[in-house]
C-alpha cells in the first residue's frame, strides 16, 4: 500500500516508517500539517497515518479541512490524548480509526491492514503529473491516447516520482521509498530502474521529463 505518515516527532516517524515499509509498504513522512496536506491532496494514498498534536495546524482542524476538500482517503488517527472525548472529536472530524499513544506496533500495522481493505472498496486509480499518468488498474504509463506498460517496481518508481513532481530525490529516498527494507540492495539499482523507465517514457516522447540532478538524484518535471 501507499501510506502517508503526518507526525512532527523525528524519531517516532522514522520508526513507524522502518516497521511499515519492513512491510513491504511504501511510506512518504510528512513533518507538519502543511507538507501533509500537500501530499495528502496529491496522492493518491491508500492509507494516512495522522497525528493529532502537529507543531503548525492540530490534526483534528486538518482532517476537516482535507475532508471539506473531497478527500475519502482512510485515516488512522494517533494521538497521547485518549479520553473518550478526545476520541469522540477525531473520529467526528473524519477519521476511520484512532489509535491512542503508546502503542504497540503490531496494532498499528493490524489496524493499517484493516483501513487498506476498505480502501480498497473505492480506489482512486489514476495518478497525474500535468499530461503523464499512471493506470494502477491497468499498470501502464498514458500521455493523451498513448499507452506503455510497465513492470511492478517501473509502476512504483513512477508513481513516487509523481507524487513528487517538481521535487528533487536522492537516490537514498527512492531506494527507501520504493524497495523499502528488502535485503540486499544498493543505491546503484536505482539508477538502474531510471534507465528503465526513461526508456518507457521515451515511447511516450516524455523521457525529458525524468531528470538527472548531477550528484544528487532525480528529479520528474511538472511539465516538459
Amino acid at each position: 500500500m501507499q501510506i502517508l505518515v503526518i507526525e512532527d516527532e523525528a524519531k517516532m516517524a522514522a520508526l513507524i516508517k522502518r516497521v511499515l515499509t519492513a512491510e513491504r509498504h511504501v511510506v512518504d513522512v510528512a513533518p507538519d500539517g502543511l507538507t501533509g496536506a500537500a501530499l495528502a491532496q496529491r496522492g493518491p494514498y491508500d492509507v494516512i497515518v495522522l497525528d493529532r498534536m502537529l507543531p503548525d495546524v492540530d490534526g483534528v482542524t486538518l482532517l476537516r479541512l482535507l475532508r471539506g476538500k473531497g478527500l475519502v482517503t482512510p485515516v488512522l488517527m494517533l494521538t497521547a490524548l485518549g479520553t473518550v472525548g478526545d476520541r469522540v472529536g477525531g473520529l467526528d472530524a473524519g477519521a476511520d480509526d484512532y489509535l491512542p499513544k503508546p502503542f504497540a506496533f503490531a496494532e498499528l500495522i493490524a489496524r493499517i491492514r484493516a483501513l487498506g481493505r476498505r480502501s480498497a472498496v473505492a480506489p482512486v486509480h489514476r495518478l497525474q503529473a500535468g499530461d503523464l499518468s499512471i493506470d494502477e488498474l491497468r499498470h501502464v504509463a498514458q500521455v493523451g491516447d498513448r499507452t506503455v506498460d510497465l513492470s511492478a517496481r517501473e509502476f512504483a518508481l513512477l508513481g513516487y516520482l509523481i507524487r513528487h513532481v517538481g521535487q528533487v530525490l536522492t537516490r537514498q529516498q527512492i531506494l527507501d521509498a520504493v524497495w523499502g527494507a528488502e535485503p540486499d540492495v544498493y543505491s546503484n539499482v536505482v539508477d538502474l530502474y531510471v534507465h528503465y523507465l526513461r526508456r518507457k517514457l521515451a515511447e511516450l516522447g516524455r523521457a525529458d521529463r525524468l531528470r538527472t540532478v548531477r550528484g544528487v538524484g532525480y528529479m520528474l518535471r511538472a511539465e516538459a
